[in-house]
């Protein structure tokens, strides 16, 4: 019999797959002797089981007795007991922090009864216990029941009367028990149960079932985890922050997550439970007046976060509770933060000296380096700032205010930027905080859901923005001097600073790109870590980094962000425009005269286009693709000229009838899979061997130019062979040497490169065709089709041209790799797809023994980075 339940004795930091996250820390606070309340873990692979069953695992239920007797005898009373009640928490914890996404319920083991004893307990704090009993009813009945959660808070409302929370008395919550009691039987036909262990059991399996509740699922498929992990669930023995004044709730950082500077951070919460805080219905105060109100249990807090913090050597989040003037520590976890603060974190750690440069640069990722690329406010323009917030998440969103989550979805979805405003967000907002350019907040603090979920996305939020009035009913909110915004204007907030202005600001690029571009002021504290991260991440790659560059200006820009060279160039960009009229006559040719006349116009253009880009890479290796294009992007529309040579009848003019009739013999019905790629160059006489000497002239033009020619849509080794023969003669002629490859992105090639090696150079996986091709549909129709389904059915965690498909086109590129350089062990490995700059492809690449990387210029240090943590993370694995 598996074992399903662990003692938070048993456990620690590194069985995070069984017991979760929060599980998994909470054993390895209690086995550093931290007060934490005792309690015990059912593991995911019972969540698993549950998934998988429809109920609970064989065994399972008895296990969880054996557990919670244990407990109870360690307590010293039994759950749910009507005179001295032990009454337990039951929340999630996946492996994977999900903030918000899984349910939580607190105060079980409360009844009718049970709630007298809780008031002795409570040395006759009435109010105490009953708000407790409303809490579980309200939690229960929305988690576990599934009633709408709005029932109860109008309920609460109605009952408040315009007072705060802590005005409300023991008669009030009395009342508040029985109207709520009277939602779950309107809504459910049932009483509230009153059993304790029928409340434990019910709890549990709410907690299993919310691993697949739709919220729970879009929060993966953002964050990219994986979905049969299954979450565990802690049952922890209560502690109450809200017995009064002496008592309350709070979360701290090691570490400011906004910004990643040292000191006290966090949020406090007197006479509150802990949802109180995450939710955001009371604004807290900050974590430093704790001292103000309780200095022994500050001091104490203190010392755990510094034990904490070098224990994990890492920023740590915190969720603890004070309960009359005892401090408990209810959870642990390697806090989120936005990417500036991991990356200056990253480097004090390194320079602290508790973590090395190695780790360091692991510690930060591509993505958090692209996010701090996108731009900024301009601090010189002219604004009207209506409020300030707390910077809860740093960035530059400007949009439409929207009040609610699907109109958010619905606007961004029709191409609109919005920003989502509420008074405080929940889980049921995660699709609207997606969509969202950025998220503001009139409650809630730096730990509230908004500050949390948005930081971890890499969202811009502005949270707790008091002075704003939000009516989400009437769609609008009010600030300060009668402003009132309504859904629909345009609103700017940054994220760094809390400042929320009305309409447009200009943005200017962050000092991370004027960095990449060649700025040598290291004044930022932010660029200084992202110069020591990078240099190491240099200093540490196997996998080189090229760029997909046309022309000089990209060439210029990719060298500037560290681009070791072209590993695309694309030739039929260069034939559009005005040149696009020389290619029709080319391809409508009807003699050698006119075909002739056509190249010997193309070719100085061709070997201009080559000279400029070889001078802006001095002498970095140009891989430069023969022209590739569908054939009906350089011919006349054949229904538009169709309709004309109709029309005009006998009028028509002699070049349109021959024109339409040679667009008539050359068109196709699927273009994407026709006359293209290597099969023109063989089609169209002199086409392919006019460019190869525009390259060469130009490599000989510029001293020290390093051509790469690389042969398109190649399937069958004689097509490259036919190729490469005439492209050499060429080159011989003009005197210059350039290696001549091909691009693998046609199934057979990759079955086939054994043989296709036998006469390419280097192979360059083009990993858009590929990926097209394998799965057999063209991504320009199917994305908006139905991969939005296939994301929801979960057939895809992620986009295949997103991210690339390693099952499939992975272990085509496999293949190529492994059969190509059996037949020439020096073959030059390469990809320049778009996955070329995504992350995950980009470790894959460097596990399938490639050579380089190759995607756009912006994209470049992003690769770089991630070549690196690819180096160190394998080398890691290695060595286990």
């Amino acid at each position: 019999m598996p074992k399903y339940v662990y003692d938070f004795t048993e456990g620690n930091k590194d069985l995070k797959d069984l017991l979760g996250g929060k599980g998994a820390n909470l054993a390895e606070m209690t086995n550093l002797g931290l007060p934490v309340p005792p309690g015990f873990t059912i593991t995911t692979d019972a969540c698993r089981r549950f998934l998988e069953d429809g109920g609970l695992p064989e065994g399972l239920d008895e296990e969880i007795s054996r557990h919670l007797t244990a407990l109870e005898g360690r307590m010293g009373r039994r759950l749910g007991q009507a005179d001295d009640p032990l009454l337990v928490s039951v929340r999630s914890g996946a492996k994977f922090s999900m903030p918000g996404m899984m349910e939580t319920v607190l105060n079980i083991g409360l009844n009718d009864q049970s709630v007298h004893g809780l008031v002795k307990q409570a040395g006759g704090n009435e109010r105490f216990a009953w708000d407790s009993y409303r809490r579980l009813i309200q939690m229960f009945g929305k988690t576990v029941q599934g009633i709408d959660g709005e029932l109860f808070d109008e309920a609460l409302e109605e009952l408040k009367h315009g007072r705060d929370d802590l005005e409300l008395e023991a008669a009030d919550f009395q009342r508040l028990v029985e109207t709520y009691k009277g939602i779950v039987r309107e809504q459910t036909g049932q009483d509230f149960p009153a059993d304790p262990h029928d409340q434990m059991r019910m709890a549990v399996m709410a907690v299993f079932e919310s691993w697949n509740a739709p919220r729970a699922i879009l929060y993966r498929r953002q964050e990219r985890i994986p979905a049969d992990l299954g979450t565990a669930v802690n049952v922890c023995s209560m502690v109450f922050g809200n017995c009064g004044m002496d008592s309350g709730t709070g979360v701290a950082f090691t570490r400011d997550p906004g910004s990643g500077h040292q000191g006290v951070y966090g949020d406090y919460l007197q006479n509150a439970q802990g949802e109180d805080v995450v939710a955001g219905i009371r604004n807290t105060m900050p974590l430093q007046d704790l001292e103000r109100l309780d200095k022994p249990v500050y001091d104490e807090l203190m010392k755990i976060m510094e034990t904490l913090e070098n224990h994990y050597r890492d920023l740590c989040d915190i969720e603890f509770t004070v309960e009359r003037g005892k401090l408990w520590m209810l959870q642990t976890r390697v806090g989120k933060r936005t990417a500036g603060a991991a990356f200056r974190i990253a480097v004090q750690l390194a320079d602290q000296g508790l973590i090395d440069l190695d780790e360091a640069v692991t510690r930060v990722s591509g993505a958090q380096l692209a996010q701090l690329m996108f731009p900024r406010f301009d601090g010189d323009a002219k604004t009207n700032k209506i409020t300030t917030g707390m910077n809860a998440s740093p960035g530059a969103a400007v949009g439409k205010a929207v009040f609610s989550s699907e109109r958010a979805v619905e606007l961004a979805a029709a191409g609109e930027d919005v920003i989502l405003v509420r008074r405080e967000t929940n889980p049921d907002d995660l699709a609207g905080m997606i969509a969202a350019q950025g998220v503001l907040t009139s409650r809630g603090g730096k730990t509230s859901h908004a500050a949390v979920v948005a930081r971890g996305m890499g969202k811009t939020c502005v949270c707790g923005a008091e002075e704003l009035e939000v009516s989400t009913k009437e769609r609008r909110f009010t600030a300060p001097g009668g402003v009132v915004v309504s859904e629909g204007d345009v609103i700017s907030i940054d994220g760094s600073s809390g400042a929320v202005y009305l309409g447009e600001v200009p943005v200017v690029p962050s000092p991370v790109v004027e960095y990449f571009e060649g700025a040598t002021d290291q004044d930022d504290e932010l660029v200084r870590a992202v110069h020591r991260i990078m240099t190491h991440a240099d200093a540490t790659r196997r996998l080189k980094v090229r760029a997909n560059a046309d022309n000089a200006e990209d060439a210029a820009r990719a060298r500037r962000f560290g681009a070791e060279g072209i590993g695309l160039c694309r030739t039929e960009h260069m034939f559009l425009g005005d040149r696009r009229q020389l290619v029709e006559d080319l391809v409508l040719a009807s003699s050698k005269e006119e075909r002739d006349q056509a190249l010997a116009a193309l070719e100085p253009l061709q070997k201009a286009d080559f000279v400029e880009i070889f001078q802006a890479m001095e002498g970095l290796p140009v891989t430069i693709r023969l022209i590739d294009p569908p054939l009906h992007e350089f011919l006349p529309d054949y229904t538009e000229l169709s309709v004309k040579v109709a029309l005009a009848g006998d009028r028509a003019e002699e070049k349109d009838r021959r024109v339409l009739a040679a667009v008539k013999r050359l068109h196709e019905q699927n273009p994407m899979l026709g006359l293209r790629g290597v099969r023109l160059g063989l089609v169209i006489p002199g086409l392919f061997a006019m460019q190869v000497r525009a390259i060469a002239e130009a490599a000989k033009a510029v001293e020290g130019a390093r051509a790469e020619i690389m042969i398109p849509l190649v399937g069958a080794v004689q097509e490259l062979e036919y190729v490469k023969d005439e492209a050499q003669r060429i080159l011989a002629e003009v005197g210059v040497e350039a290696l001549v490859g091909t691009m693998i992105e046609v199934p057979r090639a990759a079955l086939t490169a054994g043989q296709i090696a036998e006469a390419a150079e280097f192979f360059s996986f083009g990993t858009n065709d590929l990926t097209q091709m394998t799965w057999g549909f063209s991504r320009d129709d199917v994305e908006a089709a139905f991969f939005s389904k296939y994301l929801e059915l979960g057939v895809f965690g992620v986009s295949p041209f997103e991210s690339l498909d390693r099952d499939g086109v992975g272990r085509l590129v496999r293949i190529a790799a492994e059969e190509g350089r059996a037949t020439r062990p020096d073959l030059k490995l390469g990809i320049c797809g778009e996955h070329g700059g995504d992350p995950d492809s980009i470790h894959f690449c460097h596990q399938a023994g490639l050579d380089y990387v190759s995607c756009s210029p912006f994209r470049i240090p992003v690769a770089r980075l991630e070549a690196g943590r690819a180096a160190l993370t394998s080398a890691e694995s290695d060595t286990r």
